[in-house]
């Protein structure tokens, strides 16, 4: 089958599609992959940069959309059943998965869709709802709005009943946040803090993928006793929190990834049962910005890296449905 591998050693930055092994078997699941997600930790993973660290060959990716291909008797899903799920290897023709980490697609997504949901959708219900502690009618400032992740947690903030502020880095982005259900965007070049403060006296919570000189300007931005939820560094540098800002305004700063969810046996197929509610009402529907076949992964990992993306990169491995 073909896929997607990192051969000659992460450090170097080059992928390859390869002739790689089919899934073994007693897997829980086998999916035929028709879509997978193209991500900040997928670029990382491609330079030995991220956390997760594998000996080449492997294959990159952890998003899949597709058709389950084999199951055993217990993991609670059909051959023929369309699913997303978080699986190292996703960028491959087929690809084995747990059941645990895997939920329905609903009809109302396409596979593209789907390959846009998981792990950003994932993460912004585990940052808004459990790490930052969400309540409805709370004020929610959102920074890469116009990113897949920060589209993301824009759409669940709203799901969730928040007042929303995207801030964002170009006009293109701006209006992806507010096709995403922002109700005010907000310039990163700007005096964005000041304006929130300004607006509303400061937000309850903050979800921060960007990191870098934005956290100390977040942390003034929050109100008394608000929550910063760190999700990632997409501007490369790791901030350090002055913790005095913390005491005079009885702050929380905490960290997450989509990756708590699974500290619980049913933690993320509950979240994708509540993801998908929420689908079917209207209230979230991934945004893909850009769509590349498998052979075209360096295109979509250097628009990643240029920070050039709207919504979600994806690549796509047969006719999307």
């Amino acid at each position: 089958m073909r896929a997607v591998q990192i051969v000659d050693g992460a450090a170097s930055g080059g992928v390859s599609v390869v002739d790689a092994p089919e899934p073994g078997d007693g897997a829980q699941l086998v999916i035929d992959v028709r879509a997978a997600g193209v991500g900040f930790p997928d670029l990382l993973m491609s330079r030995g940069e991220f956390q997760i660290r594998q000996e080449p060959p492997f294959t990159l990716g952890w998003e899949a959309a597709g058709v389950v291909s084999s199951s055993a008797p217990a993991s609670g899903f059909e051959v023929g059943e369309r699913v997303v799920s978080m699986a190292l290897g996703a960028y491959a023709e087929r690809v084995e998965a747990l059941a645990s980490l895997t939920f329905p697609l609903p009809a109302e997504l396409s596979f593209e869709e789907g390959a846009a949901y998981p792990h950003n959708y994932l993460t912004a219900y585990a940052g808004l709802l459990r790490r930052g502690r969400l309540q409805a009618g709370e004020r929610v400032l959102v920074h890469g709005a116009g990113g897949g992740v920060g589209s993301a947690a824009v759409q669940v903030a709203k799901a969730a009943g928040a007042v929303v502020y995207a801030v964002v880095s170009s006009a293109a982005k701006a209006d992806l946040a507010r096709r995403a259900g922002a109700d005010r965007v907000l310039r990163a070049d700007a005096p964005w803090r000041e304006e929130i403060v300004q607006d509303s006296g400061g937000v309850e919570v903050v979800f921060d993928p960007v990191g870098g000189e934005r956290v100390l300007y977040s942390l003034r931005a929050l109100a008394p006793e608000g929550r910063l939820v760190v999700i990632g560094f997409a501007a490369g540098a790791i901030p350090e929190v002055p913790l005095n800002r913390l005491l005079m305004k009885n702050l929380d700063v905490c960290g997450c990834s989509w990756g708590v969810l699974a500290t619980q046996p049913e933690g993320v197929r509950d979240a994708g049962a509540s993801l998908n509610a929420w689908v079917r009402e209207g209230r979230v529907r991934p945004l893909v910005g850009a769509a590349y076949p498998l052979g075209e992964v360096s295109r979509a990992l250097e628009r990643i890296a240029s920070r050039r993306s709207l919504g979600k990169t994806v690549l796509t491995l047969a006719q999307a449905g």
